[in-house]
């Protein structure tokens, strides 16, 4: 069975699909399509991402509802609000051909207004978000009284991100006579839980080793100092003069800075996270999918879903904290049966990391040396020739300036033209790279040998600030970590050797930080104390035995497990609180480990600990800081790199992110 006319769908269908340009069915489609469409079950689909299990859903579904009833009759449930657009997309291709057909989307960041006038024209699939769906049910704008199939798509992320009360609220709505679809890239418990209590002797259907992702992509990653990070990323664009790939972030913040600061040294870039609106986000997924940009910065949750065509890297500016995450992420590209390569850019603590996903996937890794100057500058001179050879002349358009060009150029015969006109672009990369340093790390190396170097900073090295708190404040290095992020603003970063004490702490901070910092933290309430701060002289290794803090722990035993110290949390994009919400593609972010330490959350949301502070005006600074300074080590760039020519011009209309960020919810995370 390897065509679609095999699979038992209408002929209006199948013009579709041809129209579409699909030739043969994937493995999930091969299985599902035919038992959807012949028996009224309930299924769950196991599939990566990227082979096809929107069509193994919609087909069938398309088949099955009737035309002529103005009312829902399907319900496609979905994480984010990309991913809901993109189903919807893809349902309204099929079904070109159906007389009558209609299909919504609802999601939060749209006009509601607008999205419960659709519904009253008459639709008979409505594709949603979790929370904006609860909202039209409590407006009773949407009645899913009549839903005869519901689907789960990307069941695994949307519990994830905590909609288990959600989806329970969802499917209490609708008929307990309704089919339900589960399609998922993993089966956590989660997961398999809601298969137990609301479908009834589904089908299970796992194609491809589970957990196993995609045969068709290349893992490779590459061991810098945390410093360099951003270098790293700049140093593989660089070498890599077609790339066309999704750079993944932990958190909002950081995907926006490093989007931002690629824009500045001239590349195609931009980001897409939960702080965008509605608007903004289509403009930047409209360039992207429209290849105006080469490098789309994200993070995990505000990317899921993201289908676009002939992806061709997918770099992991950070590490997820999750398994799942990191298939989902490489499984943006390679899609279709087509090839790709996923790049992970760590420090020397996270090889172990490595380590633990390639025992999870079954899958080695290729230990990557990112390229030296003289090696990108090798790469982007033979694209330039290659581009030459290749170019489309426009004989007819050219035609007026050729006398004036052959003019200008009669005297330099056509070895030395060569030579001129390719220095154009080799001597700026080969000026950029003339002395550019060897970014690689030994992997087999010690962690004494990397010079102590946490996050860019020296351990046990600068000043050391005193704090009135410690271990009878309920404080232990993590706590008191994630206490000196959210106060200060700062990363982790910039602080070194952390030793609690009974009542009181002492800190090893970056020396031009360290008048910012204090004054953030000095005078705020903690446990009914208030704290005080002031510049010590006290020596590390005070007490014997106990060691230096390294930062985030996170990096050093392989990846953070349910019930630690907190302070390694991943991030979550836009979204509301549990229970009935207004709106739900994403979540907020809740912050995230950084190199050596965490990153403070900074939504309002409360902290534990049980230290608390006065309101800050909404927009004011957390600390003193120069406006406009870049936070972190790996933004400390040199001057602009160039960029090849086919990195176009700087599109100045990007989107801002004024928009306020859409609120968090607490956040769960599965152990590796």
């Amino acid at each position: 069975m390897n065509t679609f006319q095999a699979l038992g769908l209408q002929e209006r269908l199948l013009r579709a699909i041809e129209t579409l340009g699909f030739v043969e069915p994937t493995p999930i489609q091969q299985e599902a399509i035919p038992q959807l469409i012949s028996e009224n079950r309930d299924l769950i689909g196991l599939a990566q991402t990227g082979t096809g299990k929107t069509a193994a859903f919609g087909l069938p579904m398309l088949e099955k509802i009737d035309m002529g009833k103005n009312y829902p009759q399907a319900l496609v449930l979905a994480p984010t609000r990309e991913l809901c657009v993109q189903i919807t997309k893809d349902l309204v291709n099929f079904g070109s051909n159906l007389d009558g057909f209609a299909t919504v989307a609802v999601y939060g960041g749209a006009n509601i207004s607008e999205q419960i006038r659709s519904i009253k024209r008459g639709v008979q699939v409505v594709v949603a978000t979790p929370g904006r769906l609860i909202d039209l049910i409590n407006r009773r704008a949407l009645d899913l009284g009549r839903v005869e199939i519901v689907v789960l798509d990307e069941a695994d992320e949307m519990l994830n991100m905590g909609f288990k009360e959600d989806i329970d609220f969802i499917l209490s709505s609708t008929p307990e006579h309704r089919n339900t679809w589960l399609f998922s890239a993993t089966m956590p418990r989660e997961v398999r839980q809601i298969a137990e209590s609301y479908m009834s002797n589904p089908i299970e259907l796992s194609v491809g080793k589970r957990e196993q992702g995609n045969e068709n992509i290349e893992h490779v990653y590459y061991v810098v100092r945390a410093k360099d990070r951003y270098l790293a990323l700049k140093r593989i664009a660089d070498a890599n003069p077609d790339v066309f790939g999704i750079v993944f972030c932990r958190t909002k913040l950081e995907s926006q800075e490093v989007a931002e600061h690629l824009i500045r040294d001239g590349y195609n870039a931009d980001a897409l996270h939960g702080d965008l609106s509605q608007q903004q986000r289509d403009k930047v997924m409209g360039r992207y999918r429209e290849k105006s940009l080469q490098l789309l910065v994200a993070t995990d949750v505000a990317a899921r879903g993201i289908d676009v065509q002939d992806v061709t890297h997918v770099i992991n500016y950070n590490l997820p904290d999750e398994l799942e995450n990191y298939m989902h992420r490489s499984g943006r590209t390679a899609r279709a049966g087509k090839k790709g390569i996923s790049i992970s850019i760590i420090n020397i603590k996270e090889v172990s990391k490595i380590r633990q996903i390639e025992r999870s996937l079954k899958r080695s890794f290729i230990a990557g040396k990112v390229p030296e100057g003289i090696e990108v500058c090798e790469k982007q001179l033979m694209h330039l020739v290659k581009r030459v050879h290749d170019v489309e002349v426009n004989e007819k358009e050219i035609a007026p300036y050729l006398d004036a060009i052959y003019g200008e150029l009669q005297d330099i015969d056509k070895e030395e033209l060569i030579r001129r006109f390719v220095s154009i672009e080799f001597n700026r990369f080969l000026e950029y790279y003339r002395k550019a340093p060897d970014l690689n790390v030994d992997a087999n190396s010690s962690r004494s040998s990397s010079s102590g170097e946490v996050g860019g900073y020296r351990q046990s090295s600068g000043p050391r600030m005193f704090v009135s708190v410690g271990a009878k404040d309920g404080l232990d290095k993590g706590k008191l970590l994630r206490l000196l992020c959210d106060e200060s603003g700062e990363r982790g970063t910039i602080f070194g050797r952390i030793d609690v004490k009974g009542v009181y702490s002492f800190v090893d901070v970056q020396p031009d930080k360290l008048d910012a910092v204090m004054k953030a933290i000095h005078g705020i309430e903690y446990n009914g104390r208030t704290v005080r701060t002031e510049l010590t002289t006290e020596k590390p290794g005070g007490d014997r035995g106990e060691r230096s803090d390294r930062g985030d722990r996170s990096d050093r035993g392989g990846f953070r497990k349910e019930g630690g110290s907190g302070y390694s949390r991943g991030s979550r994009d836009g979204g509301s609180s549990r229970g009935p919400r207004s709106s739900g593609g994403d979540r907020g972010s809740r912050g995230g480990s950084r190199d050596g330490g965490y990153r403070g959350s900074r939504d309002g949301a409360p902290r534990e600990g049980g230290y608390s502070r006065a309101p800050r005006e909404e927009g004011a600074p957390r600390a003193a800081r120069e406006e406009g300074a870049p936070r972190g080590e790996g933004f400390s760039r040199p001057e602009r790199a160039p960029r090849s020519a086919d990195f176009g011009k700087r599109d100045d209309s990007r989107s801002s992110s004024e928009d306020k960020p859409t609120k968090s919810r607490k956040e769960k995370f599965s152990k590796w």
